[in-house]
């Protein structure tokens, strides 16, 4: 029998690795529910049949949220707070029992009924955010009915070999109890870059790629399967040389990252003496080893709205706060840490923390905006930070500032935190330093007034990109025209550095294109020097730094400018900097 061809499919990368294993289908989807008419003296003991099964299927998610707990901390445990909280909830209770009663049906219709009806409202809620909270929904659903038919998992620790788990979706438990079992990468049809799966896989260092429509009707079960992270590529069906090529190139990351490991004690310097400062974006708490592996300078960009995902639908207290960012600063010490305020909005925008849908969200109630019209979610965040701050080099900075009356009514804010914590006798650090994110052309346009106003600026590419393209980079109809190197956003950096004075305040970079090796020289010709990335991108963009010299940058950067197309800007800096310069040195420079 020959073999099936070669097959590749593209979907979004979420979480990245090289990983190539043999592939396992997990059927997610419900299988079918069958309704059975129940006899009246037959309904107590489904009833109580139901109720067990509850408690069964409540037992089992707290055993996963202790498990996370012990693995990945209490952040990452919250995921399953809501999932209990859902499942004890009295009144969906009821509903159930009530419908078992009145319609005389059993257990497994009844729950599933239920559940389509609660759904179906949260589907048309016009937010992917509240639209992902089905996730919390449909794995209720899943432990109730496993429950109910006395279904057990099935342990693919019993399949010899590394899996890769192919599903139409998984929850969070499902992740955390595959990835003790060989799992050594997820496929997924369904799924984003903020759903709790792929945050997991993420936290789990385990590769996935989700967005990969009809996956599971595609792939041969136990087959041979090529993943990429880092490209959102699968490969079905590999040829030999497929997997050999892949293998080769998985040894040569894995060989190449332990060694740029090594080089964590080299100075980040350039071959003429000018120090480069390299800090890591971070998402999660758990994330901190590997910045700390990878030898960061410090966190220049701490993303707090995870923690806001985390909690909701209820906000974080300002002591919960404060434990959180006291555990990060004494992790990091003496190192700086930027947190970054809420920036809970766009795509992952809470429904709860905004009075109606909003049509395009991605240009709404978002980052300051939303913070300063929502008091009691900024200044709860805020007295923590200004609290926890005597405890380590603390910086804070807001996201998505568009004006000067927005800017100065956050120090207004912070000015009044400050006189309550100091009338209530409350320990604080009064002076915090203050900064403020670039992310769209109007702040680009208006750096040297903003330079006036904070203590440190810092460039988000991610979003200026976006903004100034007019591309939404989630979109899979027009990803390609996302290009970090397209002249006027090269144009609005020059017009950024230009005009903010270093001895007034201090600039920094970070996103995509601070972690883009071929970018580097550009940036340092600017008069960058402190850069922020993820943390597995700082040795690599080390090892750069080390092989350049300022002298003549700057002449690079007009050369740039000067050009019209992103195709051209790469050529030019490809061909005047290769990435196989020689050697920067040993450890022991």
């Amino acid at each position: 029998m020959s073999l099936p061809p070669e097959l590749e499919l593209r979907g979004l990368a979420v979480s990245p690795g090289i990983a190539i294993g043999r592939a396992v289908v997990l059927s997610d989807r419900a299988p079918e529910v069958l309704r059975f008419q129940l006899e009246e003296e037959a309904l107590p003991a489904e009833i109580q049949r139901f109720e067990e099964a509850q408690e069964s299927a409540h037992q089992e998610i707290l055993r996963s949220q202790k498990k996370m707990r012990e693995e990945l901390g209490s952040d990452l445990a919250g995921i399953f707070e809501a999932q209990a909280m859902l499942l004890a909830d009295e009144t969906l209770v009821r509903a159930i029992r009530r419908r078992i009663r009145d319609e005389g049906v059993n257990a497994e219709w009844a729950v599933l009924r239920t559940f389509e009806e609660l759904e179906e409202r949260f589907a048309a809620i016009e937010t992917d955010y509240l639209r992902e909270r089905g996730e919390d929904l449909r794995s209720v659903v899943r432990y109730l009915l496993r429950s109910l038919r006395g279904i057990n998992h099935h342990e693919i620790s019993e399949i010899e070999g590394n899996v890769v788990v192919v599903a139409d979706e998984l929850t969070p438990t499902d992740v955390l109890r595959l990835a003790r079992q060989r799992v050594v990468a997820f496929a997924l049809e369904t799924g984003g870059k903020t759903s709790h799966t792929a945050i997991i896989a993420r936290g789990l260092n385990l590769p996935a790629v989700v967005g990969l429509e009809g996956i599971t009707q595609q792939v041969t079960d136990e087959s041979a399967i090529v993943l990429d992270g880092d490209q959102g590529l699968v490969v079905l069906h590999p040829t030999p040389q497929r997997l050999e090529d892949c293998e080769r190139r998985r040894q040569e990351v894995s060989g190449l990252e332990a060694e740029l490991v090594r080089s964590r004690g080299l100075a980040s310097l350039t071959r003429d003496g000018v120090e480069i400062e390299l800090l890591a974006n971070l998402e999660l708490p758990e994330e901190v080893d590997d910045a700390l592996r990878f030898g960061c300078a410090g966190v220049g960009l701490y993303r707090s709205e995870f923690f806001y995902i985390e909690k909701s639908p209820e906000l974080p207290t300002e002591e919960e706060h404060y434990e959180l960012l006291s555990g990060l600063l004494q992790a990091l010490a003496p190192r700086p840490v930027v947190v970054r305020t809420l920036d809970l909005g766009g795509r992952k925008l809470n429904q709860a923390l905004v009075s109606q849908p909003e049509e395009n969200p991605v240009l709404g109630l978002r980052g300051i905006r939303l913070t300063l019209a929502r008091p009691d979610i900024l200044v709860p965040q805020l007295r923590a930070l200004f609290r926890v701050a005597l405890e380590g080099d603390l910086r804070i900075m807001i996201p998505l500032v568009t004006s000067l009356d927005e800017a100065r009514r956050f120090l207004e804010v912070c000015q009044e935190v400050l006189f309550d914590l100091d009338r209530e006798g409350v320990a604080h650090d009064p002076s915090v330093p203050l900064g403020a994110m670039l992310e769209v052309p109007a702040a680009a346009l208006l750096a040297d007034h903003f330079a006036v106003e904070f203590d440190f600026l810092s460039i988000g590419t991610n979003d200026l990109i976006q903004y100034s393209l007019a591309v939404d980079r989630n979109n899979e109809h027009v990803a390609d025209l996302y290009e970090a190197l397209h002249p006027s956003v090269l144009r609005l950096l020059e017009t950024i550095a230009k005009n903010v004075e270093p001895s007034v305040c201090e600039l920094s970079i970070c996103g995509e294109m601070a972690a883009d090796p071929v970018l580097t020289p550009f940036l340092l010709g600017l008069g960058l020097r402190r850069l922020s990335m993820s943390p597995r991108s700082i040795p690599i963009i080390k090892e750069r730094v080390r092989s350049l010299e300022i002298q003549g940058l700057d002449e690079t950067v007009r050369d740039c400018l000067r050009l019209g197309r992103a195709s051209e800007v790469r050529q030019l800096l490809e061909e005047r900097y290769p990435a196989d310069d020689e050697p920067t040195g040993s450890a022991g420079d």
